[in-house]
């Protein structure tokens, strides 16, 4: 039997630990004000207990191994009159147990909001969000000129177990007039791989590097124009930047420094990746990706074929395959040294604006398209594996799990939805105030955040324990 608290595995219980299981139970069914009114005359909330391991469902299970008890003893004893009355609930309770299961495979996908933990504070949409990749410090940027740094505690989300939560976060200004209309969104925000520096940029053209407790250590000032992508290499000693004023940007990290500006595109830069410490790749609405190396002026490769802007590229973990997406509704596999893409998937019907690869499988992608349909891919053979599709509108953000077995997604249909990798299903789903733009996985795999725009302004992180 699994044990929530410690003493369960003797089958005994405090009167705390059960409160507890009851207000979970009324959350988990959906009746979120009878929770409330139960943690509040049971003061729930005020009780030293550990609740950061209970799983969904823990009062069931609790109940249904007692009642396993019973019946033992019933049978053990089955000439003689049950002393305890129980026999027959237990009788009962199977059926009823039945019914229970059916209705809560029906609704089990659904995530209340008192299990959810709403981070509020920004003052316009949020835009972007980014899990500090050795902890729980979770990055957000918003409409407001500002990025927050919240602390989240381990344990559950939603109340009462996250109550640290709602402390308030590290402020990140940008600009020195925040309300000016150049200085608005925080485009892009990306944790340095040590989880010590935090990256930002902006409407305003610059780039920022902060320190992980929000000091500003360098403002990086040489594009003339929004950047919308920004990446460290694996080693975090460069900042690569790309801007909608056509250039690429590699940046000294330690120092703030330009190492060298590239000017290879027509059209504005969409979006950057590294395959290694030295060498990355560029996109653009000019329909055109390239492949650069540190040092040396001229691309080492090129690699056209779509027919429309290029939004997003992602080398795969072995940093061989790149894969593109585009409004042409295509996404590309290419290889260095071959002009031609590896394979081209082309089964959605509208703009793709989001691509991730498997963090475990060098050959499974993940596409996400203005279809509501999210993808997975053999890269190698450009067969779709499996078709997500349950979202009513764009998907803008997709994200897999990192031990490659789940899928989070974020929609303007207001839903964050997980979903099995394996077999396609989706396993929880939560609606919020708003669209979201982007999800993301803590570094232990049992958090997703998500950024909410208007009206709810807000992060809101769900829990995902298995």
């Amino acid at each position: 039997m699994y044990a929530p608290f410690g003493s369960l595995s003797a089958m005994s219980i405090t009167s705390d630990e059960l409160n507890f299981l009851v207000y979970r139970y009324l959350q988990e069914s959906g009746f979120v004000h009878s929770a409330f009114v139960f943690a509040c005359e049971s003061l729930v909330g005020k009780a030293t207990i550990s609740t950061a391991d209970i799983p969904p469902g823990a009062l069931i299970n609790f109940i249904q191994k007692g009642l396993q008890y019973v019946e033992i003893e019933r049978e053990l004893s089955e000439n003689t009159r049950d002393p305890s009355g129980l026999s027959l609930l237990a009788g009962s309770h199977d059926m009823e147990t039945e019914d229970d299961q059916r209705t809560s495979q029906q609704g089990s996908t659904f995530v209340t909001a008192y299990d959810v933990t709403e981070l509020k504070g920004h003052d316009a949409e949020v835009l972007v969000c980014a899990w500090n990749p050795k902890c729980d410090l979770l990055a957000s940027g918003a409409g407001d000129a500002t990025a927050r740094i919240w602390t989240v505690p381990r344990g559950a989300s939603g109340l009462p177990a996250t109550t640290e939560a709602s402390a308030e976060p590290v402020v990140l200004i940008h600009g020195e007039n925040p309300s000016a209309s150049e200085n608005k969104d925080v485009t892009t925000l990306v944790w340095r791989p040590d989880g010590q520096k935090l990256a930002t940029s902006s409407y305003d053209g610059r780039a920022r590097i902060w320190s992980v407790k929000g000091q500003l250590e360098h403002t990086l000032e040489c594009h003339k124009g929004t950047v919308f992508s920004l990446k460290w290499n694996p080693s975090g000693n460069y900042l690569l930047s790309g801007s909608v004023d056509k250039t690429a940007v590699v940046w000294d990290a330690e120092s703030g420094t330009v190492m060298e500006q590239l000017k290879h595109h027509d059209a504005p830069i969409m979006d950057v990746d590294w395959s290694d410490d030295n060498t990355f790749a560029t996109c653009s609405s000019d329909k055109l990706i390239y492949v650069c190396k540190v040092g040396s002026p001229q691309p080492i490769g090129k690699f056209e074929g779509h027919t429309d802007e290029v939004n997003s590229i992602r080398w795969n973990t072995n940093g061989q395959l790149l894969a593109s997406c585009s409004d042409d509704a295509t996404a590309k596999i290419w290889k260095v040294g071959q002009s031609s893409p590896v394979q081209t998937l082309n089964q959605h019907s509208k703009e793709i604006y989001n691509i991730r690869w498997s963090p475990v499988e060098d050959n499974v992608l993940a596409t996400a398209s203005f279809d509501s349909i999210i993808k997975t891919w053999d890269a190698e053979t450009g067969k779709c594996l499996q078709t997500f599709s349950e979202h009513s509108n764009s998907v803008y953000s997709v994200a897999f799990s990192p031990d490659g077995q789940y899928l989070a997604s974020g929609s303007l249909d207001h839903t964050l939805r997980i979903w099995s990798v394996k077999d396609g299903k989706c396993i929880k789903k939560y609606k919020g105030g708003g669209g979201i733009y982007e999800v993301n996985w803590n570094c232990t795999g049992d958090k997703v955040a998500g950024c909410f725009g208007l009206p709810s302004k807000s992060v809101c992180i769900i829990d995902f324990r298995k």
